[in-house]
């Protein structure tokens, strides 16, 4: 019985540490950026004026990626991660910059 259970705890790690999310970044690839926007990356959000690369560090690839028309001759394009059924948050990015977050979402630095 002692075996058994021991057993099933130790399937039970071992799945568990499957589940757990690989690290977006490493340390070195943050470093350069301003200690604030380290701490949103570190945080798993997100803020306006982060470029695309800080976001996917923060928060991963997204769900769908739409471009937009331009904007005063400016690259637009929505990234859209879906949460769950109902809810998605909607980032757009001018010229590779977080000029707009739409989103219900808490946990989302405006």
């Amino acid at each position: 019985m002692k075996k058994m259970r021991l057993s099933i705890l130790l399937v039970s790690i071992v799945l568990a540490a499957g589940c757990a999310a690989p690290a977006r970044y490493s340390a070195e690839e943050i470093q350069n950026y301003s200690p604030g926007v380290q701490e949103h990356i570190k945080n798993k959000e997100v803020s306006l004026g982060m470029t695309m690369t800080q976001v996917r560090y923060a928060w991963g690839g997204p769900d769908s990626i739409r471009v937009m028309e331009p904007e005063d001759g400016k690259q637009r394009i929505q990234w859209t991660y879906k949460k769950w059924i109902f809810s998605k948050t909607r980032l757009i990015f001018m010229d590779d910059k977080l000029t707009e977050i739409i989103s219900g979402e808490p946990g989302v630095a405006k």
